[in-house]
Order: structure tokens, then sequence, then C-alpha cells
């Protein structure tokens, strides 16, 4: 999916485990064939999986980067009021991958799609009573910080330029420009709140139509409320999003900005992997098909 994306297989894995955490081996390990884009993810026996990151690095940096967004998938899991998966060890480089990588205990339940549960009003009411629940938390005096989504939508012009001078042939270019210039000068909010920050449906487990689990909240900290409501624009249909939208009670302006924060996002999907991922170049498409949808954005 990457230029320079490392390799990493099953049988590598398995003597990463063995030499390392010899307690664990032994147990079958067998690689998933998820829509991660950053980690190669591996089952190990039935209660736990291994996570080698794809994209070459300093082993350093990625260990310290390891160590920030495990303890900030700690600080979700006491808020979130559902499973998520808990940090169990972090490997060394070795066996000839070049990285850190770590081993979590795996949380059951089926990998979200943006059609699965697309109509259910109580998934709908599920994910807004998670957002509800994280937003609602402390942030201990913390504001967003960094460059990524979250923070000032105007900072993402320069990447949206970019997916739009590659996206020719494969979207209605014009309307997403006109709907990007529409949102990107929408009022700043008033204050930061806690946040998973990409609720996108690769990282949302269900059984059923309702909310099972949350994956991969090492992102999780302060940012734009309206980042978690791109969950809306990438897991539901036009009546299942009302009821998200009512339930978590957003006013237009937040509820115009988190569809700033899933154009942004769905924008680079579609083409960056049109070739290597279908399952993320779908996502990027049917957001994108909903937005342009949306009554409320396009009026």
């Amino acid at each position: 999916m990457h230029d320079g994306e490392l390799a990493v297989d099953a049988d590598r894995v398995r003597r990463l485990v063995e030499h390392q955490f010899p307690a664990l081996g032994g147990r079958p390990v067998r690689a998933l064939p998820l829509a991660g884009t950053v980690n190669a993810v591996f089952r190990l026996g039935d209660d736990l999986a291994v996570r080698c990151p794809l994209h070459p690095g300093d082993p350093d940096a990625v260990l310290a980067t390891m160590q920030h967004e495990a303890d900030a998938a700690r600080e979700f899991a006491g808020i979130a009021g559902l499973p998520t998966p808990e940090l169990v060890a972090i490997g060394a480089p070795g066996e000839g991958y070049p990285l850190p990588w770590t081993v979590h205990t795996w949380i059951p339940g089926d990998v979200g799609t943006p059609a699965g549960a697309a109509h259910s009003t109580a998934f709908a009411r599920d994910l807004a009573a998670l957002v509800l629940r994280v937003h609602a938390a402390d942030t201990g005096g913390r504001s967003f910080a960094g460059s990524g989504r979250g923070g000032h939508l105007p900072d993402h012009d320069a990447w949206v330029a970019e997916c739009l001078a590659r996206s020719g042939g494969l979207l209605p270019v014009d309307r997403v420009r006109l709907l990007w210039e529409r949102l990107r000068v929408l009022p700043e909010p008033g204050r930061h709140v806690m946040t998973h920050g990409d609720l996108i449906p690769a990282n949302v487990l269900v059984r059923g139509d309702r909310l099972a689990g949350v994956l991969d909240a090492g992102g999780t900290g302060p940012a734009d409320p309206a980042l978690d409501l791109v969950a809306g624009w990438h897991l539901l249909d036009a009546d299942a999003r009302t009821v998200f939208r009512g339930v978590t009670g957003s006013d237009d302006v937040e509820w115009s900005r988190g569809a700033a924060w899933a154009l942004e996002q769905a924008l680079g999907l579609v083409w960056y992997y049109r070739d290597t991922n279908p399952t993320m170049h779908a996502l990027g498409r049917s957001t994108l098909t909903r937005l342009l949808a949306a009554p409320e954005l396009t009026g």
C-alpha cells in the first residue's frame, strides 16, 4: 500500500514471539486480511493479536510512539464503557524485522463496514452514546496539540488540493471542491474535548446491529468535538444519521465541521488506495457520496 512498506508474515511473527516471549510461544499465528493501513495484524491464539508497523522508521521513535499510544488507549478504555484492546507486551526488532511490535488482547466482534448497520437506529444510538461518554471525560486542561485532523480546518487546504488534483476521473471534483470551500471557513469550536479521533468502520466492532467494541484508540486526546462525528458519515445512512445527530446534540456548525473532517479523511482514501486497498477506497467513496447527498450541507 505504501512506498517502502515493510514485509512481515506469519512465520516471522511466530519466531519473534517464540524468541522474545516464550510463554506465548506455540500458539497458532494467522495473518488477518483487515483494512489496516498502518499495521499488519496477526491473530496469536484465540485471545491475543500482534501488530507490526508497516511504515519504515527509526526504532526509538517508533517505540516512543507506541508507548504514547498505549497511554492514550488506556485512557480511552477507562472512559469508553466498551471493550477495547489492552497492551500485553512490546517486542523488540528481530528476525529481520527492523521495528518494535506489540501484543494486545483480542476483542471479539465483527469489524464495521460502511453499510453493515447503516440503517440501524440502535447502532446509531450506541455510537452517539460512545461519543458523549468520551466527550464528557476530563481533558486535564489539555487542548489539541498537533497538525492532524481535529485542529484548524484551513490547515488542511494543501492536502485537500492535492487530493482533488489526483481525483480527476474518480470523483465529481468540482462538487467536492465547492463543499470543502463552504466547510473550511466554519467557526472554530469554543472548546476542545476528549475524542477517539478515528471512528472509521475498521475501528468499530459490531455484533448484529449493536456496537460491541472499539479499536485503535492510540490517538485519543483533546480535539474539536466535531472530530468524532465522522462516525455518522462513515457508518450511517441518512435516517440513522439523523438519530445519531439528535442524541449527540450537535448544532448546525458543529455538525458541519464533523462533515468537513469526514470529507478531509475520505477524499484521500479514494485516490491513494485505488489500486492497493479496495476496502479503504470503497469507504472513501461511500462517505463522499453521503456528504454530497446531504441537504443540510449542499442545499
